[in-house]
């Protein structure tokens, strides 16, 4: 996975996303992308329609040009139909790493999960 210094550097800022100008649903995407090992930030977690447009322009400035999303949230339709407005497309489906272990394997669970690009 691509390390962003960003948000590497703001785990022990002591300073809010806020302050810092992150988005906090994107780091922590970031962030368990990196704990799983998945090759692209995955979000595994709602994603609020507020925080879409931010998202996207964050990862433009940041040259984040793939991500995941693995959620299933009940909203999730009309919240890929905002990540297009905002110029995302769906590329189709794809496997990535859950946050949960596999009890019969002791792996990293394999989900499915949605392939976006900006």
């Amino acid at each position: 996975m691509k390390r962003i210094e960003t948000f590497e550097s703001a785990k022990d800022s002591g300073k809010t996303f806020d302050e810092l100008k992150i988005n906090h649903t994107l780091y922590w995407a970031y962030m368990t992308a990196r704990e799983t090992g998945n090759d692209l930030i995955d979000f595994n977690e709602v994603i609020w329609d507020y925080d879409i447009q931010p998202i996207v322009e964050e990862c433009r400035v940041l040259g984040i040009e793939k991500f995941t999303i693995s959620s299933t949230f009940s909203s999730l339709i009309p919240t890929l139909a905002e990540f297009e407005k905002q110029g995302c497309k769906m590329e189709g489906l794809t496997q990535v790493k859950s946050r949960h272990t596999d009890w019969q394997t002791g792996e990293r669970a394999e989900i499915p999960a949605i392939l976006m690009s900006l």
